[in-house]
């Protein structure tokens, strides 16, 4: 688990700001740097940090340690970490079990800062205590720890790699701003290689392992401070420490740094094989990708979409609001194009009507809606690529711009004259993002690149890095939510309470209930629903019968006093049909309301994150459709709002098809009060589940509610 400074826990939980992640400078551009299980051979594990830093002209000093040998690769090697003519800042860790426990006491005595764990056999297998012991024998001489069964790092512009890959022997890494932090060595070196192959520069790689000490959140964290670095890509199997994990990505919103990342572990299978690579927990995904939303990164479902975003984000241009302007010489990929947009969701407004008559009127045959088609009459007359995108923009005023050109792009006889086209327009506009979709050999691509276009083969594949960095524009425009409220302390019962007590715990915490009686006996039954108002519900009401619906323990529209009395009868009898130990504390009888939008809130405490609230419309959206969103606790009501309106199905509290509108207000003071109300509760709080949750023109009430204590299921 990632160390990190103490949280104030008092009243509203963790504090994302108070999370500090790691000062990694001493790991990533050290003074000196031993290699512990050095080797002569520049292919081995223990061989190839010392081959890539020689070959990378590294500044600072080498120091293999091989007792068997006087001289590693042209470097004087010391027999142990005590003969080491000066302290290391960083070592490499590159021998087996107990001679890797033995070092890394040695190395924390000498006054290492940072050791580099090449050596596997911990907790991926199996082996926790040995990986524990590591742990224990740096911390006691304070050093930090790289994995272990990690692959190591590269900082390219210190010429340092402390790494064992094989993808550097195709040569070292391009110049580029882009980091990498991942917790798969493989796959992050994976990354680099693509990267690389595409002709994309990466400046630094830092691979985690089995983060027994330093984790993927500490790496972006640094990369956040690195001012050699604008863009972080990271591949994660799983968060150990939530809190930590957030606030990497909090602070490189505020930085303007857009992470760009994959996680895996979405699916049963992938889950294991992340735990059992890497011990990590992949954990709720729906929450993950929550964490991350809230946070304004961005999550890639592939490799090349992940590289496609992180390329684009190089540009520095995020667009807000992001429209996107589509100029063609194709209508069949101006379709394409469209069709991708709407996927995402990236607006794509037409051109204003007189702008489109004024190229009507220089090209008849053109189609000026957007997208703009200027034809293959674009052949004969190439300055219609210049005017037709000048018109974009300075009439449509879009802020993104695709161009598809395919192999006219890259043709001799034409690809100056379109550059010199767009340069034009370019030079005119340089606060818009432009992307090319063109077919060109490499050293045309290249010149493309140089005069600051992005580059797609696939039009589809631009739809969706430009719409990334439209979100990544309005995430770090984004103003700081409202800080959460505050509440009196409510004392939570030592076990799981009736929805009785439920309520009065929830109505404690300001959360409005329906009103409602607890009834020991069938005449006060009568009497409660009497003063209530036919028709009401009537409910069994104790703490052991939670789900009351799967045993028949709920009766809606009793009518009169007689339905009462006869419906306590039957409650009770199946109550002791179905649950004969349950504790019977009567029956819970409550008004019943009509007309209202059944929504469902709920809490649940996430072993990664914490406490998280959760939000939707009931009955078929949540049962079938899963239309709910999720945020960490506590938040205050403009967040609990921009939930709420955030669900696919919130036309339907908005007023669609000529309802009244529904108090969204009182639903979003309700869902922040929850949040406050779990985070204030404390780990003893497993669940809160408010299902449903009736939301009127004027108000909105639980009509249900369990209040689960004790470990989160």
């Amino acid at each position: 688990m990632s160390r990190t400074e103490p949280a104030d826990v008092k009243s509203t939980g963790v504090k994302t700001a108070d999370v500090k992640t790691a000062d990694l400078a001493p790991l990533v551009r050290p003074g000196a740097v031993a290699i512990i299980g050095a080797s002569a051979d520049p292919t081995r594990i223990g061989g190839r940090p010392i081959a890539y830093m020689l070959r990378a002209g590294f500044q600072g000093a080498i120091l293999p340690v091989n007792p068997n040998r006087a001289e590693v690769q042209g470097l004087a090697s010391y027999p142990s970490v005590a003969a080491l003519p000066q302290v290391p800042d960083v070592a490499v860790v590159a021998v087996p079990g107990a001679a890797a426990l033995q070092a890394v006491e040695e190395l924390g005595a000498r006054g290492t800062r940072f050791a580099v764990m090449f050596t596997a056999g911990y907790a991926e297998v199996g082996e926790v205590a040995a990986q524990e012991a590591l742990l224990a024998a740096a911390r006691r001489h304070g050093m930090r720890l790289l994995g272990p069964n990690c692959l190591g790092l590269f900082n390219a512009a210190a010429g340092f790699y402390p790494i064992f890959t094989a993808s550097l022997e195709g040569g070292l890494p391009l110049p580029g701003r882009i980091g990498i932090a991942s917790q798969s060595g493989a796959y992050g070196t994976h990354l680099f290689a693509a990267c690389r192959a595409r002709g994309i520069g990466t400046g630094m790689l830092i691979t985690t392992g089995n983060e027994a000490d330093l984790s993927v959140a500490d790496a972006i964290g640094w990369m956040t401070r690195d001012d050699g670095l604008d863009v972080i890509m990271a591949y994660v199997e799983g968060v150990q420490d939530g809190p930590a994990f957030a606030a990497a990505l909090a602070d490189a919103r505020r930085a303007r740094k857009p992470v760009i990342l994959m996680k895996v572990g979405r699916s049963a299978v992938g889950s294991a094989a992340a735990q059992s690579h890497t011990a990590s927990i992949a954990g709720n995904d729906a929450i993950f990708s929550a964490v991350v939303a809230e946070h304004g990164a961005i999550r890639a479902r592939s490799t090349e979409e992940l590289i496609d975003i992180a390329y684009a984000a190089t540009r520095r241009i995020y667009p807000v609001p992001n429209t996107l302007g589509v100029i063609t010489i194709s209508g069949g990929a101006g379709v394409l194009i469209s069709d991708a947009a709407e996927g995402v969701g990236l607006p794509m407004p037409p051109m204003p009507e007189d702008a489109q008559a004024r190229l009507k009127a220089i090209l008849p045959i053109a189609s000026p809606r957007n997208p703009v088609d200027c034809t293959a009459q674009a052949f004969n007359d190439l300055s219609l690529i210049g005017r037709f995108t000048e018109s974009m923009i300075a009439e449509g005023g879009y802020s993104s711009i695709l161009a598809f050109f395919t192999q006219i792009g890259g043709a001799p006889s034409m690809a100056p004259a379109i550059r010199a086209q767009l340069n034009a327009v370019k030079a005119r506009h340089p606060d818009r993002l432009y992307a090319l979709s063109v077919l060109a050999s490499e050293e045309r691509n290249r010149e493309y690149e140089a005069d600051g276009y992005l580059l797609y083969e696939d039009p589809a594949r631009a739809v969706v890095a430009l719409d990334a960095m439209g979100r990544l524009g309005a995430s770090f425009s984004e103003a700081e939510p409202a800080a959460p409220g505050t509440m009196a302390a409510v004392a939570l019962p030592e076990t799981t309470p009736s929805e009785a007590e439920a309520k009065r715990l929830l109505a404690a915490a300001g959360i409005a209930t329906v009103p409602e009686a607890a009834c020991p006996d069938a005449e006060a039954a009568v009497a409660a629903a009497e003063a209530l108002g036919f028709p009401v519900v009537m409910k069994i009401l104790s703490p052991d019968i939670l789900h009351k619906t799967e045993i028949g323990g709920v009766l809606l529209d009793v009518a009169d006093a007689g339905a009462v009395r006869s419906g306590y009868a039957t409650l009770l009898e199946r109550a002791a049909r179905h649950a004969p130990s349950a504790r019977i504390e009567g029956v819970l009888v409550a008004r019943q309301i009509k007309g209202a939008v059944e929504c469902i809130m709920g809490i649940q405490r996430d072993p990664v994150f914490g406490p998280v609230a959760m939000v939707g419309l009931g009955g078929v959206f949540v049962e079938v459709m899963r239309d709910v969103v999720f945020r960490r606790c506590p938040f205050g009501e403009d967040v609990a709002e921009a939930m709420i309106r955030s669900i696919r199905a919130a036309p339907l509290l908005l007023g669609a098809r000529g309802r009244p509108p529904c108090d969204v207000a009182a639903l979003a003071r309700m869902l922040a009060r929850l949040s406050v109300l779990a985070v204030q509760a404390g780990p003893d709080l497993a669940a809160i589940d408010l299902n449903p949750v009736l939301a009127l023109p004027d108000g909105a009430y639980a009509a249900d509610a369990v209040i689960e204590i004790g470990a989160a299921p």
